[in-house]
């Protein structure tokens, strides 16, 4: 096990965390700038699990869906969390996110991702986001890397990005410069409760972790937890496998901008890089690397931008989004006193994490949290604890 603490003393902790992913160490940093003693529990390295295979897309627009407008709000809130976020915690770590507000163009590369795509753009439309239509000669235009058989796309200016690798780093080191302690290699087991709730968290080596409070961010591992039934959730993981594709020395990327179609999306990088993801796979914890999941990722991005045939194929992985049956993050109080969720955050953990580690800061020092999870309570999920209990 390795510690990493700012604190000089022992004193106990006001709050464990378990998790060091995006959501749970910019959780354990806001509640520790709010001057509570805050520990970290991480079963391997910070950033492990989904947030570092992820692509770092911040899309609350491109992301709307039909049926979704709660969950639209949330995701919007979430993007306007950003900037002042980007910018206090570049300050705190001295260290640089990649942070860059480069725009989504997402282009339809048949008939059928065009008809898609207007019907998508209606929905933009209505919900009153910034998205524009463009033809397929306006999209070459902005992206003339694109394929010539691209017959249109919307543009979301609003749709930023940042690198989560970074990220992950310097949430870490701000953590600890306000106090935290990180630990890790600390597989946590499950809770142990009493009449007012948690007392302690159980770890793997058969140690016990006192504690009165406790956010479960472990995301897709979140619901393999030892809970008392009262508390579960529904969260289950959801395979994603991506590659990481490298320009060669002074070659320019095939894109400014994030360029998605219905079926993939490519990401660049400030440094060159260029990520290509993701499939989208129930296949409970397996995080394997397939053959045939980077042969569709490689196939579906040429079919927009044939230049990723000329990179440089650097990486390629898998890994599990915390999914909950709504496709909505579970954010707050559950009904076990001490015990806060912070989880279920499907395609959006890199989008939400600021604005979820203010809510999970906020419920640890007794106010309120941003209204936009409302919505989003554990309590929304009350009948499958009953079913689990019973």
């Amino acid at each position: 096990m390795t510690v990493e603490t700012g604190h000089t003393g022992a004193a106990t902790a006001d709050a464990v965390v378990v998790g060091a992913g995006a959501v749970g160490l910019a959780a354990a940093w806001s509640a520790a700038r709010r001057g509570l003693r805050v520990v970290v529990l991480e079963a391997s390295e910070p950033g492990a699990g989904a947030t570092g295979v992820a692509a770092g897309m911040l899309a609350p627009v491109t992301e709307a869906d039909f049926g979704e407008r709660e969950h639209v709000e949330l995701n919007l809130a979430g993007a306007r969390a950003w900037p002042s976020f980007a910018r206090e915690l570049e300050a705190a770590s001295g260290a640089v996110i990649g942070y860059r507000a480069t725009g989504t163009l997402t282009v339809a590369v048949d008939r059928d991702d065009a008809e898609l795509l207007h019907r998508m753009h209606s929905l933009q439309r209505e919900l009153g986001l910034d998205a524009e239509w463009l033809a397929g000669s306006a999209c070459r235009r902005l992206e003339p890397g694109l394929a010539p058989r691209v017959a249109g796309g919307i543009l979301a200016p609003a749709d930023h990005q940042v690198a989560p690798r970074a990220l992950i780093a310097a949430l870490a080191s701000a953590f600890t410069a306000a106090g935290g302690e990180l630990r890790r290699g600390v597989r946590v087991l499950g809770l142990e409760t009493g009449p007012e709730g948690v007392e302690a968290v159980l770890l793997e080596d058969g140690d016990r972790l006192p504690a009165s409070a406790v956010v479960l961010a472990a995301g897709a591992e979140s619901g393999r937890l030892d809970v008392p039934p009262a508390a579960r959730v529904p969260v289950r993981p959801v395979k994603g496998q991506i590659v990481r594709l490298r320009a060669r020395a002074g070659a320019p990327l095939p894109a400014a901008r994030v360029i998605r179609t219905p079926a993939v999306y490519a990401v660049p990088r400030a440094d060159g890089r260029l990520v290509v993801g993701a499939t989208v796979e129930e296949q409970g914890f397996d995080v394997s690397v397939t053959a045939g999941g980077v042969l569709e990722l490689l196939r579906r991005g040429y079919e927009a931008l044939p230049g990723i045939s000329e990179l440089e194929l650097a990486e390629a992985r898998a890994g599990l989004r915390p999914a909950a049956p709504d496709n909505g993050p579970i954010v707050g109080e559950s009904a076990v006193g001490g015990l806060v969720w912070a989880t279920g955050h499907w395609r959006n953990g890199i989008l939400l994490a600021p604005i979820t580690g203010e809510a999970v800061a906020a419920l640890l020092a007794g106010d309120e949290p941003p209204p936009e999870f409302a919505p989003f309570s554990p309590g929304r999920f009350a009948d499958h604890a009953a079913e689990v209990t019973h």
